[in-house]
């Protein structure tokens, strides 16, 4: 693979591993009793009596084989994505691409028929998407291939793939729709990301502000028009007078000129002053 992360061992990646390990070993040695092992699994028969499956199926493989594919699967997507994510975020996410998966197939079965079905794929899937998604023009090879596949043809293809072989070899015992709905649910992830990070307000427009100053004789008003586009607020250590010149014209526009002290009246009249025998 060619891309900017580094290929290590992340908190999360290394815990699933090992979470994943301990399971089937245990389900090889110690709790060998395959109704165990079926109850385990997600079946969109029995998914609202088990509800307990939505998530054990993902750390339960059908075999040692089953299992070594997909942690490597984890490995090579899960470790830079929990870089990019945070490991908490990281987390969240994978469950929530396994659940989605469970729940893809469960929405499905209504309309064709899917059997029972165990690992971790469909969170994989999920994360494989959200790595293409990071880094769409990584370059990847994967054997026997020999030649360099960008992460989004190679995410892509395995999504094609997934429902080729559900239509083509529907007894397989693989859980295509699976896979197909942790991808799913993962696209729905980052396209409601990116909606929720659009902002829905126009850019600020210039405003005009008119101050009327009156100063503290007996002479009549003199309304001084002030016109200033809406900018951001300077720092107070960069120009103290400026600043304060800003807060005092917040003040008029909010609560009205009525608003300010005997104190600032005299500033503005002194700024206001200032200005004419600069000019």
């Amino acid at each position: 693979m060619n891309f900017a992360p580094s290929n290590r061992f992340t908190p999360w990646v290394v815990r699933l591993i090992i979470a994943n390990a301990v399971v089937l070993l245990l389900l090889r040695t110690i709790f060998t009793s395959p109704a165990l092992a079926g109850s385990l699994a997600f079946s969109p028969e029995h998914a609202l009596q088990r509800p307990w499956t939505f998530v054990t199926y993902m750390f339960v493989h059908a075999g040692l084989l089953h299992l070594l594919f997909n942690m490597l699967m984890l490995f090579v997507f899960g470790a830079a994505v929990e870089q990019r994510m945070g490991s908490r975020a990281f987390i969240l996410y994978y469950l929530y691409c396994g659940v989605g998966a469970a729940v893809f197939c469960l929405a499905l079965s209504g309309i064709m028929s899917i059997g029972p079905f165990v690992g971790a794929s469909g969170a994989l899937l999920g994360v494989a998407l959200a790595f293409a998604t990071y880094w769409p023009d990584a370059e990847m090879i994967v054997f026997p291939i020999p030649v360099p596949i960008r992460a989004r043809t190679l995410v892509m293809a395995l999504i094609g793939l997934d429902i080729f072989f559900y239509f083509v070899t529907p007894g397989d015992q693989v859980a295509h729709l699976a896979h197909v709905g942790g991808a799913a649910f993962g696209y729905l992830f980052f396209r409601l990301r990116g909606f929720s990070r659009r902002s829905p307000h126009p850019p600020p427009r210039a405003v005009e502000r008119v101050v009327m100053v009156q100063s503290g004789s007996a002479e009549p008003e003199r309304r001084t028009p002030v016109t200033t586009p809406a900018r951001p607020r300077r720092r107070p250590d960069a120009d103290p007078v400026a600043a304060e010149v800003d807060r005092v014209l917040d003040k008029i526009s909010e609560k009205g000129i009525a608003s300010l002290t005997a104190a600032e009246r005299r500033f503005l009249d002194e700024v206001s002053r200032q200005k004419k025998q600069d000019h």
